[in-house]
């Protein structure tokens, strides 16, 4: 380093010509063409900003991007089954459909009957049941039911009073059915027994001691109980005690839903 006189004080000041090359080669190893040494500077600022957490945090490195955030995980499986559910529920279409049949009786003579269809279930059992069928536009019940009584039996018939109705639910073709049958004690007054209905596959005259066992339907059996009344109050004096006592709950299933 030079340094220079000042007049009057005697003192010396250092100069601010650079250092000589020589010494710069002693200390750094650089010649005097060689750049201020900024990028080691640089790299130290580097270094300590790296140690420094607001620093990671806004790295762009794969090593340093922030994890997710912490919370549940998404329940991707049963967020499906919701939806899965959701989408079987708005499949079941709510469907109301009204009929109408009855219990056909023949009623002159010692023995009385009733006219009844038999119809394949689900699981191809012949199951006997009342006749019946669906209400047409502009219908009646009881028109519903006469009409219905001929269609299944060939029996033509007239209406003497209403039995009862029956109400279920049941799931067909994707949509859910609530189903109301109104039921009605019919007097045969012509026609001949026949199965030529697609739906049925036979028909016959039973003996009304035999229907609290031949009926398949519990809910049909138990409106039997209602008959010996109704045909009293009708003005028919027969004898139809056998429909009283002993009718038996045990549900094979509900008249209709396996029919019209």
């Amino acid at each position: 380093m030079s340094t220079t006189l000042e007049p009057g004080g005697g003192e010396t000041k250092p100069t601010s010509s650079p250092t000589p090359s020589s010494e710069r080669d002693a200390v750094g190893g650089s010649t005097a063409s060689e750049p201020s040494p900024q990028p080691e500077r640089a790299t130290d600022n580097r270094t300590s900003n790296a140690n420094r957490k607001p620093s990671r945090r806004s790295s762009t490195t794969q090593s340093d991007k922030p994890g997710p955030k912490p919370g549940p995980k998404p329940a991707s499986k049963p967020a499906s089954k919701t939806a899965a559910k959701s989408t079987r529920t708005r499949r079941l279409t709510r469907v109301e459909e009204t009929s109408a049949g009855g219990l056909v009786l023949r009623l002159d003579g010692g023995q009385i009957e009733a006219a009844l269809i038999g119809r394949l279930d689900r699981r191809k059992r012949l199951v006997w049941s009342m006749p019946k069928g669906h209400l047409e536009e502009g219908e009646t019940a009881e028109q519903a039911a006469v009409r219905e009584a001929q269609e299944e039996t060939g029996i033509y018939s007239r209406v003497i009073a209403p039995l009862g109705v029956i109400d279920f639910w049941f799931v067909a073709e994707g949509r859910r059915i609530h189903k109301t049958v109104h039921h009605f004690v019919l007097e045969a007054t012509g026609g001949d027994l026949s199965d030529e209905d697609i739906e049925v596959e036979e028909v016959a005259w039973v003996p009304v001691a035999e229907l609290p066992t031949r009926l398949g339907y519990a809910d049909e059996r138990r409106l039997l109980e209602r008959v010996p009344g109704l045909l009293a109050d009708a003005g028919f004096h027969v004898d139809v005690r056998a429909l009283k006592p002993g009718l038996s709950d045990a549900d094979e299933g509900h008249a209709g839903a396996d029919s019209a």
